[in-house]
């Protein structure tokens, strides 16, 4: 018979393997951080590459500024996709993405969407009763003071005088697509998010756009870590700017910027 300290040894070291395994399983393969907001069209994106090159793409959705924070403790993502420059520039200003790779990819629009597909349309302009229109319900927006869309939609109801009335009646989410669920689901009314996510969910109509002088530009700046070891890091980032890609990007409410003299 084994003695128990034999026993204890062969456990600890099967316990140590089986801790090894997720290390190394996320250290094989191409993996990609980006906003929520991306899910759609980078899922059709990476299928195109897949087709094209046999390879495969792990994409990791969240806020933004989620997935900053991620990076910046570690996380072993090889290209960063935000919804936001600050964000990126988090990461430039501490040496967390590869110098030279940082490239605008897209610009997007933001837009007050309701429940369903035929409902009326809003009239979005300063001194506008939104929180009536609202009633008892809930405008479903993400994280105001860190995810991108949450920050825009607050500076643009800001500009038109109505964040004040109706931050009670926020329901902050982590993230875009969460805002965008919540809507289509009938669990608030309202939502702002980008066009792009409003084309991408049948259950939930436009019934408004923010003016483009209400919230700072929304630009998607993309970059390889600085960490990354993996050689189809570039290859993919290329590829995100390829004429296939910019059809992909344009069909799904995305404003290509790649192209436009930076990078």
């Amino acid at each position: 018979m084994f003695s128990r300290s034999l026993v204890r040894m062969a456990a600890a070291l099967v316990l140590a393997w089986l801790l090894v395994l997720p290390a190394q399983a996320r250290a094989e393969g191409l993996l990609v951080f980006a906003a929520a907001s991306l899910k759609t069209v980078l899922d059709q994106i990476a299928e195109d590459w897949r087709a094209q090159t046999g390879k495969t793409v792990t994409i990791s959705y969240a806020g933004s500024s989620s997935l900053a924070r991620q990076i910046e403790q570690g996380a072993p993502a090889d290209i960063f996709i935000s919804a936001s420059v600050d964000w990126m520039d988090y990461l430039e200003s501490a040496e967390m993405i590869r110098t030279g790779s940082r490239k605008e990819l897209l610009g997007n629009r933001l837009v007050l969407i309701a429940h369903g597909r035929e409902a009326a349309d809003v009239a979005l302009e300063a001194g506008a009763d939104l929180a009536e229109l609202l009633g008892d319900g809930r405008l479903a927006m993400a994280l105001v003071d860190s995810v991108p869309a949450g920050v825009y939609g607050k500076q643009a109801l800001s500009s038109l005088g109505l964040w004040d009335r109706v931050v009670s009646k926020v329901a902050q989410t982590d993230n875009v697509r969460a805002a965008l669920a919540l809507v289509s689901s009938g669990e608030a009314p309202f939502g702002i998010v980008y066009a792009s996510d409003a084309m991408a969910d049948a259950g939930v109509s436009v019934v408004a756009g923010f003016p483009e002088g209400s919230h700072a530009p929304i630009i998607y700046p993309g970059a390889i870590v600085a960490t990354s070891v993996d050689p189809d890091a570039d290859d993919f980032f290329s590829y995100l700017s390829s004429p296939a890609a910019e059809e992909v990007f344009k069909a799904q409410g995305f404003t290509p910027l790649f192209g436009q003299g930076n990078g």
